[in-house]
């Protein structure tokens, strides 16, 4: 027994394989390969099945990991996939895009001397196999319930929720302002670290199950949150927050300097094959360019290696941290290197140059000084320290804000805090009008994928309770 519980030891970490750097810059499909079922048992294997299992604890979904890992070394796969979609509705994505490195596999116990268990690379493979086994159904709930559930949004914790009142029985609307469902699944998120089939395929399977998308459908515009709220017995708002944070710089204004998000979905809807007029002009495409990011988190990541896959002339990141205190991932972050791209650590821009258009960011060099409020070093220019670099297009990956939604909703009466987020009882999940829900970003702020579905969750729980006391008050 002790020796199958001491594998870690014999068997080394082992991730599935990469595609070379020069062949993946040529399109945008995804950048590892799945494991094989020798490979993933093996893997799988290495799980010490520790009596204090930390990747359990600092996975913000509570997955089961230690479980699954078990049954897929035992050769159980479709026992481990229905393990895995017991807490996590998207396992298949998750296991693309969670920064692994700090949460699960950062916090694995044997990660110190032996590397960790290759946890991501495992519920990948679990998934995908489900899907191509046929083991993967559309919901048929036990029960239908004549109540029903609108969602706007059609996000990450939207897409939980539904699937979790649908699973209920409730009847579920989803309400999403673009023209295709997954919000920053589909169009934030870039193809080499998640095809879109994969998210097509779970917004096709609730559709599948009775669930309703109503697509190109902005609250406010096609109709207020009044008249959506009297459409339902219940009501959540799932917006995620899309809004830029703004950068008060002197030539910010000049043309050529761009959002992230504005960048990444145009980039994202070519790869589905619209026409987006912005890159047809090249206003948005990065082709023969000096293209400086600004910014170091994990969508500073996906416009760098967008940016070379266009075809950029060079690619810097511009960030005013080391590479130690990088909020993106690490393992981002070496992939991006191995493309080409350059990080400019320890700077800050001080000016964009440029007549009507930018042609240069004059940045500074800064150091770490004292810790900030959260513990971390704050960043300081050096004096004297500035420097210029070539730049046609520059774009702002500094993190996004909720939009106005009182204001954007025709809801003046929808409460929300000095940041913008939308108040909710902390317990229930409801907002301070009666059977209207908030979850995810819009209430957290801009956080991960993973705890966007875990809101979710907990918001169809909230509703369910709600819509159960309000069915026995009826009666």
């Amino acid at each position: 027994m002790a020796d199958e519980l001491l594998k870690f030891v014999s068997i080394e970490q082992q991730m599935p394989s990469k595609r070379e750097a020069e062949s993946r810059l040529g399109d945008f499909r995804e950048v590892y390969a799945g494991f094989d079922p020798k490979g993933a048992k093996q893997q799988a294997s290495r799980c010490s099945q520790c009596g204090v299992p930390f990747c359990h604890i600092h996975c913000p979904l509570g997955n089961n990991i230690p479980d699954w890992l078990k049954l897929t070394a035992e050769g159980r796969l479709e026992d481990a996939y229905e393990m895995a979609v017991s807490t996590n509705n998207m396992p298949e994505i998750c296991g693309r895009i969670c920064p692994q490195d700090r949460l699960c596999e950062g916090n694995c116990v044997i990660e110190k001397d032996f590397d960790a268990v290759t946890i991501g690379s495992v519920e990948k493979y679990i998934a995908d196999t489900a899907w191509d086994k046929g083991w993967v159904k559309p919901i048929t709930p036990v029960t239908e319930r004549d109540q029903s559930v609108g969602i706007i949004g059609a996000g990450p914790a939207g897409l939980a929720a539904a699937e979790q009142l649908r699973i209920a029985g409730y009847q579920v609307h989803i309400y999403d302002r673009h023209d295709r469902a997954g919000g920053l699944l589909v169009y934030g998120i870039p193809g080499f670290k998640l095809e879109k089939d994969v998210v097509g395929r779970r917004t096709g399977r609730l559709e599948q199950s009775g669930i309703h998308f109503h697509l190109d459908f902005e609250i406010g515009h096609e109709a207020t949150l009044s008249e959506i709220r009297d459409k339902h017995d219940a009501l959540l708002i799932a917006t995620g927050v899309y809004r830029a944070r703004s950068l008060k710089t002197p030539g910010v204004g000049l043309e050529g300097i761009r959002e992230a998000l504005d960048y990444l979905i145009a980039a994202n809807k070519r790869d589905f094959g619209d026409t987006v007029p912005e890159l047809e002009n090249g206003n948005l495409d990065a082709a023969g360019k000096n293209v400086v990011v600004i910014g170091g988190g994990d969508t500073a990541m996906d416009c760098v290696r967008t940016a070379v896959r266009q075809g950029a002339k060079s690619v810097k990141c511009v960030y005013r941290r080391d590479r130690a205190n990088m909020p993106g991932s690490a393992r981002e972050v070496t992939n991006a290197e191995e493309e080409g791209v350059e990080f400019v650590w320890l700077s800050g821009p001080e000016a964009f140059l440029g007549d009507e258009k930018i042609d240069a960011v004059r940045a500074y060099q800064m150091r770490l000084g004292a810790p900030d409020g959260t513990g971390r070093q704050a960043p300081e220019p050096v004096p004297d320290s500035s420097y210029s670099m070539d730049c046609d297009l520059a774009i702002l990956a500094l993190g996004f804000e909720p939009e106005n939604l009182p204001s954007l909703f025709g809801a003046p009466e929808l409460r929300v805090t000095r940041w913008g987020t939308v108040t909710v009882d902390h317990d229930s999940m409801m907002t301070n009008l009666e059977g209207v829900f908030a979850a995810g970003d819009i209430v957290r702020g801009a956080s991960l994928v993973v705890w966007a579905i875990r809101d979710g969750r907990d918001a169809a729980v909230s509703i369910q309770k709600f819509l159960e006391q309000q069915k026995a008050v009826a009666a």
